[in-house]
């Protein structure tokens, strides 16, 4: 082989190597991986976990569900990210029927930044500081998104709030803001079928 063959040989399979890399960074991103016509039917259901919060895990001794200044709340970055999730929806069409929320305030304010609305519903509030009623919320959750997908209801439903209740519908952990778009299994679970970051 000439030196000159060689030369053109090796560099498309670098060009080549770094395509790919590109690609896998991309669907790594979950941007590829989303089926917007999917969405854009409607009759699926949207778990959201709340956008980014100041530093620590839980809330402060003695917070309130009705008093913000009480709770851990969105950081600007985390409004950020619901507006960016909010404003991508929207450009790629996606409809949106209804949209729960947690009582908690960050998931309010997720729900509000992003879809303008957001309805509090008990079952999605932190199972974190309900453990004993962990199993009730998420099978009532669980009965919820069953229904949707027996009927379309107009549009998709998203269902805002915290990643310990999405790792116990899904055994997924989500990074904050991020959606799974859920089905059930056909047995007694739900089946996550894609992904989408702020």
């Amino acid at each position: 082989m000439s030196r000159g063959r060689a030369r053109c040989t090796r560099r498309g399979f670098i060009l080549g190597a770094l395509t790919l890399a590109v690609a896998s960074q991309s669907r790594a991103e979950g941007d590829e991986e989303i089926n917007w016509a999917r969405l854009r039917r409607g009759g699926l259901v949207l778990l959201m976990r709340h956008g980014a919060t100041g530093p620590g895990l839980g809330d402060p001794a003695g917070y309130r569900l009705d008093d913000c200044s009480t709770q851990r709340n969105l950081s600007e970055e985390g409004r950020g990210e619901a507006r960016r999730i909010g404003e991508r929806l929207a450009r790629e069409k996606v409809p949106i029927a209804r949209v729960y929320t947690s009582p908690w305030c960050r998931c309010r304010e997720t729900a509000k930044i992003a879809f303008g609305r957001g309805e509090d519903w008990e079952p999605l509030s932190s199972v974190f500081d309900y453990a004993q009623r962990e199993a009730e919320f998420t099978e009532r959750v669980r009965k919820r998104i069953a229904g949707y997908a027996s009927r379309n209801p107009g549009g998709n439903v998203v269902m805002v709030t915290h990643n310990v209740n999405i790792a116990a519908l899904t055994r997924l952990s989500l990074a904050t803001a991020e959606l799974v778009v859920v089905r059930p299994d056909g047995c007694c679970g739900l089946r996550a079928l894609e992904r989408l970051k702020p």
